[in-house]
């Protein structure tokens, strides 16, 4: 938990009443041949002292009208005053009123937590004798004080966002723009850095725009402006948002139906907005105007619907369906084949798997088995070991101990021939930027030995399965970032792997991109093809059958989502959520290693 002792830092000008006002801003670029409105036409105020979340699927324009507060990009049309001061005109004079924090921090890498600050401070023109005070308070309220001499880019994903919000916060600023502080980073990150803000506003009286790609953020916003393609189509608090929805939000069970298969039935049945699986339930929201009794899913007799609350989650996807004017996408169809996974042997093994980095263990003695066919999650806290032990099942990096089995093979013995059985989806865009979506298609199936009709097979297959055909010659670092995610999808499926690895597959990508994702995994889990999966959207691990959550090397717990939430219910938190569950789990085990 962190604490706040913030008296010495110099609070921030009494605000004016309109921190951020916008009247027809537009935004155009021109990529290649094509011009792309990346705001058209939008109108939108802000009140003062409160936090005011920027909501929108990727490529909504949420960075683009950022960059343009901040004074990085120019306008094409339009006004933006901040607290009444015109952005085109008098530049430097608003940057002196704000903070911006990029969505990659803006650090230095190879500079220290030190020395990021006074670089910081030197650029913002922080007096020297000013300095002392401020940094014993920021390195206090983000809980870095232990690490000034740590190289940023030795830090994990957390403390570098925090280190980002020192560094931003090195003058504080009137109005503090952050875009999507929160991508990538742990459940317990998220809260902390919310800590920060929450407090930020109410002591220290700032103004927060921040965009986020976690909806259950938007609903800790005191409002939120909703943007889409370019558009602002809606705006206001999150619970009126929520309360329209009020009435169409059930739990759905059907007996003898299994939950990923009741899902993709009721995502294709008429009269559902959305279905998510949750715990043992499928999580259904209907159309507006369609009541329970409507709802008959072919082949399923028995369905049970029970009401639940909305969230605002449930609201925003309604806006976007109604915006796209798309029912969701069938599952994945054909499933591959799923080669030899035939057996029911377990598909991965892992017993004793140590991996050290000199004096540092970064996996310590872990041991878990993935059973064919399954869904399987790895969660953790930033620097929790998730990554490098992916990295060691899909050989890319030797075990220091213990046993590794994938699909029968032994890596430390035969890691070439397992990693033919597997497909891999990096936590990064990893593919060839300068390459074509079909040239990277071609070069995937190539290094992946397939030849001939075969090859032309599955490439038509991907780029009609994923919808890729119209931007088959388009350069794939310009693709959006839903279509980047199929497109590394589709060649990591090129080979119809038995074993599919998905790092983080799904972070900062938009609600409905990974309805679609999980739609398709779903699919491939049916088919016979076991999934390992990590992801920091906790709302994700519910898709797993099961689950191991790690914290520096170690595991703390494995179970169904089902089974860890119940462990961490009690009198003060009756019905907790995943999020819940994972954070009070990380937090004993840093209880108990205080003790120790």
């Amino acid at each position: 938990m962190l604490m706040f002792a913030m008296a010495n830092m110099p609070a921030p000008p009494e605000p004016a009443a309109t921190p951020l006002r916008l009247a027809g801003v537009t935004k155009r670029f021109r990529i290649a041949k094509r011009e792309i409105t990346a705001l058209g036409d939008v109108h939108a105020e802000t009140s003062p002292g409160l936090v005011t979340g920027l909501i929108g699927p990727d490529g909504a324009g949420k960075t683009t009208l950022m960059r343009l507060v901040a004074g990085l990009l120019s306008l094409d049309e339009g006004r933006i005053e901040v607290f009444g001061t015109d952005v085109s005109t008098e530049a430097l004079k608003v940057q002196g009123m704000i903070s911006y924090m990029p969505q990659r921090f803006g650090l230095y890498e190879d500079l220290t937590v030190q020395e990021n600050l006074d670089l910081y401070a030197d650029l913002n023109g922080v007096p020297q004798a000013d300095r002392s005070a401020s940094y014993t308070e920021l390195l206090h309220m983000t809980g870095l004080a232990p690490f000034t001499s740590r190289l940023a880019g030795r830090l994990s994903g957390g403390m570098k966002q925090k280190l980002g919000l020192a560094c931003t916060l090195i003058r504080p600023p009137r109005l503090l723009l952050l875009d999507e502080p929160t991508v990538g980073v742990d459940p317990v990150s998220r809260r902390e850095l919310w800590q920060i803000v929450d407090h930020l506003v109410r002591q220290a009286g700032m103004s927060v725009l921040l965009s986020t790609a976690y909806l259950d953020e938007a609903e800790r916003c005191d409002e939120v402006l909703l943007l889409h393609e370019g558009q602002l189509i809606g705006s206001g608090q999150p619970e009126a948002f929520t309360q329209t929805m009020a009435g169409r939000s059930f739990h759905a069970h059907a007996p003898g139906v299994p939950k990923r298969a009741l899902q993709a039935v009721l995502t294709a049945t008429p009269g559902v907005t959305d279905a998510l699986i949750q715990g043992e339930a499928v999580r259904l929201v209907l159309d507006e105007g369609t009541t329970p009794e409507t709802i008959q899913p072919p082949g399923v007799s028995g369905l049970a619907l029970s009401p639940v609350a909305p969230r605002f989650e449930d609201r925003f996807v309604d806006l976007l369906r109604a915006q796209n004017g798309a029912k969701p996408r069938a599952a994945l169809s054909p499933p591959p084949s799923g080669g030899s996974s035939t057996a029911m042997r377990a598909a991965i093994e892992v017993a004793h798997l140590t991996k050290r980095f000199g004096a540092f263990t970064a996996v310590d003695d872990i041991s878990f088995t993935v059973k064919r066919g399954e869904i399987f999650g790895l969660l953790g806290a930033n620097g929790a070991g998730k990554s490098t032990t992916f990295r060691m099942l899909c050989g890319l990096l030797p075990a220091t101990g213990g046993q590794l089995k994938v699909d029968g093979y032994d890596l430390r013995r035969a890691a070439a021939a397992a990693r033919g059985r597997l497909g891999y989806m990096a936590q990064k865009f990893s593919l060839y930027g300068d390459l074509s979506v079909l040239q990277n298609l071609h070069f995937f199936a190539a290094a992946y030995g397939l030849r001939g009709a075969r090859r032309n097979e599955r490439i038509n297959w991907a780029l009609s399965e994923f919808e890729l055909a119209p931007f088959a010659d388009a350069t794939s670092r310009d693709l959006p970032l839903g279509f980047k995610q199929r497109l590394a999808l589709a060649c990591a499926l090129m080979h119809e792997p038995d074993i599919l690895f998905l790092d983080e597959p799904t972070s900062g990508v938009d609600p409905l991109a990974r309805r679609e994702f999980w739609q398709r995994i779903n699919a491939l889990a049916e088919g016979g093809v076991t999934v390992l999966v990590t992801t920091h959207f906790m709302d994700e691990a519910e898709y797993c059958d099961h689950l191991v959550i790690m914290a520096q090397g170690r595991i703390l717990a494995t179970g169904t989502s089902e089974a860890l939430k119940h462990a961490a219910r009690s009198s003060a938190l009756p019905d907790p959520t995943m999020e819940d569950a994972f954070i009070a789990l990380i937090h004993a085990d840093s209880g108990q290693e205080q003790a120790a």
